[in-house]
C-alpha cells in the first residue's frame, strides 16, 4: 500500500478569490464553459464530517480523532447555501445533490431539503433534488427528507457481506442498518433509488455478483465505480483499479446484459438492463474511460468553494462575496465569470499526468467536496 499523505489544515486545495467581472454577466440559463459545456448539476457538501472511515474516502490513519474539521462558523448556513443554488440554477441548473463527508450528519438538514425543493428552473420545473449518504441513519431519517421535498436518494454500499463491509467502513458498521435504511427509503417515498458499490480488486471484487443478486429485480438500480484517484489520502494504485468492462464481463456470465441509452447529457454511469426484465445496474468508469466532454457538475464545498472537477487542485471562494454585502447579480457574475473559462478534463489527460512526488499543490478530498 501507498504511504498515506496527510493534507494540510483544510484538506484542502488552493483557494482564489471570486472575482465580480466589470461587466455583469447575465444568468439567463445558458451558460457554457471554455469548452462549451452547460451548467446543469450542482453538488453541495453540507458536512466534512463522517462516521465511517472507508480507505478509499476517509483513512483512519488519517482523518483520526484529533483531525481538524471545519468549525461550525466555517461552514455556509442553510440561507447562504440556498441563496447561492437560487444563482446555480438561474444559471442553467436544474439537478442539485446534497452530499458530505455524510450529509445526514448535518443537524436539521430536511429545514435545507426544504428550502431547496422550492427553487424552479429557468423553465419553471422544480429542481431534481438527490442525497447521496452511507445509509447508516438513513432508516431514522427518510420519512422527514421525504415529506421535506427531497425526490431520491443514493446509498453507498461496497458488500453484502458483513465482514466484508464492516472492514471497509472500519468503524465496524453492521451492513444490516444500511439495508434496513435503503428499505425506509423505499417506503417513504423516495425513487429511483440508487446504490453504488466502489470495487476495489483485493478488496471486495467477490461481493459484485451477490451484489447484484440482491437488487435484481428489486427496482432498485446498482451501480459499480472504478476506485478513483480523488484527493491525495487514499492510497491510490491502479492495480487496485477493477475496470468497468470486467465489471460487465463477470456479471454478464451470469445475467446476461444488453446496453441503455443515457437518460440525460452528461449521464456519468453507463447503462445495462437484464435482458429478461429484472431491472438495470450501471459502471462508472472515471478511470478507464472518461467523461469529461460531457461534464456539467459544479461542486459547492461546505465553506463555500466553488470547484469545477472532481479532482480540482483550486476552488474559488464564494463565500467571501455572500459575506462581504455583494448582491445577486455581483455574485452570479462572479459564478458565470468562473465557469466561462473552465477547462477541466482531469480524466482525460490522467494519463499525460507525471507521477505525484509529494509536492505541489494536492487534488481536493472527495471527503470535503463529495464524490
Amino acid at each position: 500500500m501507498s504511504e498515506r499523505a496527510t493534507p494540510p489544515v483544510h484538506q484542502r486545495t488552493a483557494v482564489l478569490p471570486a472575482r465580480v467581472p466589470a461587466a455583469p454577466i447575465a444568468a439567463a440559463g445558458h451558460l457554457q464553459d471554455a469548452l462549451a459545456r452547460p451548467l446543469r448539476d450542482l453538488r453541495i457538501s453540507v458536512t466534512d464530517r463522517c462516521n465511517f472511515r472507508c480507505s478509499y474516502c476517509m483513512p483512519k490513519e488519517v482523518f483520526g480523532k484529533d483531525y481538524p474539521y471545519l468549525p461550525h462558523a466555517a461552514l455556509l448556513t442553510f440561507e447562504e447555501i440556498t441563496r447561492l443554488a437560487r444563482l446555480f440554477v438561474a444559471h442553467g441548473v436544474r439537478k442539485i445533490r446534497l452530499t458530505g463527508g455524510e450529509p445526514l450528519l448535518r443537524k436539521n438538514i430536511e429545514v435545507l431539503v426544504e428550502q431547496l425543493s422550492q427553487l424552479r428552473t429557468v423553465d419553471g420545473q422544480p429542481v431534481e433534488l438527490a442525497l447521496t449518504t452511507n445509509g447508516s441513519v438513513l432508516a431514522r431519517k427518510a420519512t422527514a427528507l421525504r415529506a421535506a421535498g427531497l425526490r431520491r436518494v443514493t446509498v453507498s454500499l461496497d458488500g453484502l457481506d458483513d465482514a466484508v463491509f464492516r472492514r471497509m467502513n472500519d468503524v465496524d458498521f453492521p451492513v444490516s442498518q444500511v439495508l434496513e435504511g435503503i428499505e425506509a427509503a423505499r417506503a417513504a417515498g423516495l425513487a429511483p433509488i440508487k446504490v453504488n458499490m466502489v470495487v476495489q480488486r483485493g478488496t471486495n471484487e467477490q461481493e459484485i455478483l451477490p451484489m447484484a443478486r440482491h437488487f435484481r429485480g428489486s427496482g432498485i438500480v446498482l451501480r459499480f465505480i472504478e476506485y478513483m484517484d480523488v484527493g491525495a489520502t487514499n492510497g491510490w494504485r491502479m492495480d487496485q483499479v477493477m475496470p468497468s468492462a470486467e465489471v460487465v464481463e463477470r456479471l454478464q456470465q451470469h445475467f446476461p446484459l444488453r446496453p441503455l441509452e443515457p437518460t440525460s447529457p452528461g449521464e456519468t454511469a453507463q447503462r445495462w438492463a437484464y435482458q429478461d426484465g429484472a431491472g438495470e445496474i450501471g459502471v462508472i468508469s472515471s478511470v478507464t474511460r472518461a467523461f469529461c466532454g460531457s461534464c456539467n457538475r459544479a461542486r459547492l464545498s461546505t465553506e463555500g468553494r466553488l470547484y469545477l472537477c472532481l479532482f480540482a487542485e483550486q476552488g474559488y471562494d464564494l463565500r467571501s462575496l455572500l459575506r462581504g454585502g455583494a448582491s445577486d447579480e455581483d455574485i452570479a457574475s462572479a459564478i458565470g465569470l468562473i465557469w466561462q473559462g473552465r477547462t477541466d478534463r482531469y480524466s482525460q489527460l490522467r494519463g499525460q499526468q507525471g507521477p505525484d512526488t509529494g509536492g505541489g499543490s494536492r487534488r481536493v478530498e472527495m471527503s470535503y467536496i463529495g464524490g
